[in-house]
């Protein structure tokens, strides 16, 4: 016998139990080394053991049934809102669209319908040819998910259903079933010495996109076939070819990779209507019409309530009438024009580009395309001789097939983008980088953290990244890790401004690590060291002292309850019963991912292990 002492101790004993309880057990021992697990290895642990499995799935025979359905509708109208369009269907069927470039997957998925009436599958193809803004809203009362890559299996004498098997992917957290992009990405980063298989599939199934779908998507969901994410393709392509270049098809994954994002490259993120051509640099600008059908629409209540008050008609009643045409408001296309470019961003929702984003660019965006350019032109340069065969199944339209490329032109690209984020982006005066509008032809005055991804990918020369240190920094640092946006940029909260969750106090996990790179990157290591040493102080006390919540957005200026943030959409991972069983993966990452720092932190003797343990994941 022994006592059970502290809050802790406790809640790691109603966890076991409760996990006891899910595996059918009717009994448990429970050993008290299991009660007194030291927190960062208790979570190191059920990180590697369990929760990365828990948060993958695939879109085959055996994983449809749990990576079909649509939890962020049935969730909204679950809720008793009236969602944005009707989804009669989508309650009692699983939908599942198939490119016109992969009959494979419609075959296979056909013969899943056929023999598996009780699933209620139904396959649908998409259309030949450009999706189009009135495509997409035509199919908002029929979502389904986007199929991904398959690949074969050698089962002699099997069925179809068993002869191919889903890509694995990663989803977000356990309200999602789709493969997020800059989600995905990031969870990669504590992915891969322990699933590297699943970072690979991740991979496959991006390709897949561009080459059937013309890009990354934001997730494989109907809705979201106009809408892209921050790419990050070639990074994650790169860093995955370090782990695994003694496979012997590791070259060839590399060169899929490095033509896919190419392609994405030039049909999206430099083509009209998100290029520039004055200033030379590139904007979010998906295709779409209405309000997000992903979206609650009591989170735009405030954009519907004038008109509410014009029509004399309930918020419910002028957000359906919007949506289906029967009223027309300029003003609210626009919104919503932008609104959409705001979650291509991933940056959903923050003041820094609410209402304007479709004609802002971005400090981030131009950040990710010259690291694309810089990593094509070293990959092409280092593992193909300088030589680059672009082939027809990555070819864009007019371009020649087996043209060879060389690092020359990539080179000249990012020098180029460099010299216009300088020109636009940079502000001296202010020594901080900021977003440029390209309808007024001016700087925007909002402040936000990614100023801080120049020094990540290297398009700051020294004397700016000493600003950005000395004037830039001190705006977003705070106990608990760097915050979104400054406390400016944020404004006074109300109900014309309600708070956002991409804005401070929240700090978010990309915007940490990317940080503490590039800090380190320019020998900033004890501003990396201090900011690490604060994200990771707070994501641990959170697990230790809230049954083991890890969760996607922290309150980054408290400690006490940095987990309870409840702008917008809440907090995912914050809600489950007795024992977290998944975590938030992106967080999740910045604990699994970590490395030894090459210079010792000295930590406060109050916690410790909150850094030494969690070995921080501070290089590339």
């Amino acid at each position: 016998m022994f006592d059970v002492q502290g809050v802790y101790q406790l809640s790691n004993l109603l966890q076991e139990l409760f996990l006891a309880q899910q595996q059918g057990r009717t009994t448990a021992t429970i050993k008290r080394a299991q009660l007194e697990e030291d927190p960062v290895h208790r979570l190191s642990r059920l990180i590697t053991t369990t929760w990365w499995d828990n948060l993958t799935r695939r879109l085959d025979a055996d994983g449809l049934s749990r990576a079909a359905p649509d939890n962020l509708t049935q969730r909204r109208d679950a809720e008793g809102i009236m969602p944005t369009v009707s989804t009669p269907e989508s309650k009692s069927s699983l939908r599942i669209y198939v490119p016109p470039g992969a009959p494979e997957q419609f075959a296979y998925y056909s013969t899943i319908a056929r023999d598996r009436p009780a699933m209620n599958l139904d396959v649908q193809w998409l259309p030949e040819g450009e999706v189009t803004a009135d495509f997409i809203k035509s199919i908002n009362d029929q979502p389904g998910i986007l199929a991904l890559d398959m690949e074969a299996v050698d089962l002699q004498g099997q069925s179809v259903t068993k002869q191919m098997k889903g890509v694995p992917f990663i989803v977000p957290g356990d309200q999602f079933n789709e493969l997020y992009n800059w989600d995905a990405c990031f969870c990669t980063l504590g992915m891969l010495d322990n699933h590297l298989a699943v970072v690979k599939g991740i991979i496959k199934n991006f390709i897949f996109e561009i080459k059937h779908y013309g890009k990354v998507l934001n997730a494989n969901r109907s809705y979201y076939l106009g809408r892209a994410q921050p790419p990050l393709l070639t990074w994650l392509a790169l860093k995955t070819f370090h782990r695994t270049k003694h496979e012997p098809d590791a070259l060839d994954n590399l060169k899929a990779a490095i033509l896919a994002a190419r392609k994405e490259y030039h049909a999206w993120w430099t083509s009209t209507p998100r290029l520039d051509e004055e200033s030379g640099l590139s904007r979010y600008r998906p295709i779409g019409k209405g309000s997000p059908p992903e979206c609650r629409p009591s989170v735009f209540a405030h954009v519907f309530k004038p008109y509410a008050t014009k029509y004399d008609r309930t918020l419910r009643d002028v957000s359906v009438a919007y949506n289906n045409g029967s009223i027309s408001e300029p003003d609210l296309d626009i919104f919503f024009d932008h609104d959409r470019a705001v979650r291509e961003s991933g940056h959903d929702t923050s003041n820094r580009v609410e209402g304007v984003c479709a004609d802002l660019a971005t400090v981030d965006l131009n950040c990710l395309l010259f690291q694309i350019e810089n990593d094509i032109a070293s990959t092409i340069h280092t593992h193909f001789n300088d030589g680059l065969i672009i082939t027809e199944e990555y070819a864009i339209p007019g371009e020649k097939v087996d043209a060879v490329e060389t690092s020359r032109l990539w080179r000249e690209r990012a020098e180029k983008r460099k010299a216009s984020m300088d020109k636009y982006l940079w502000n001296e005066q202010k020594g901080i980088y900021l977003d440029y509008n390209t309808v007024t032809r001016q700087q925007s005055t909002a402040e936000g953290v990614t100023c801080l991804w120049p020094l990540w990918c290297g398009a700051a020369n020294k004397s700016q990244a000493e600003k950005l240190v000395e004037h830039a920094l001190p705006k977003f640092e705070c106990i608990g890790g760097l915050s979104s946006t400054s406390e400016s940029t944020r404004g006074t909260v109300s109900e014309e401004n309600p708070q956002k969750q991409w804005d401070y106090p929240y700090g978010w996990a990309p915007h940490q690590v990317l940080a503490w790179d590039g800090l380190r990157s320019y020998g900033f290591h004890n501003e990396a060291d201090r900011l690490a040493y604060r994200w990771l102080h707070t994501l641990t006390e959170t697990f230790r002292n809230w049954n083991g919540t890890v969760v996607e957005k922290y309150d980054v200026t408290q400690l006490e309850r940095s987990h309870a943030v409840d702008a917008e959409y809440g907090n995912q991972g914050r809600h489950f019963k007795y024992a977290p069983q998944e975590g938030f993966g992106w967080t999740v990452s910045n604990c699994s991912s970590a490395q030894a720092s090459s210079r010792p932190y000295r930590c406060s003797p109050l916690i410790p292990w909150s850094f030494q343990l969690f070995r921080p994941w501070l290089h590339s």
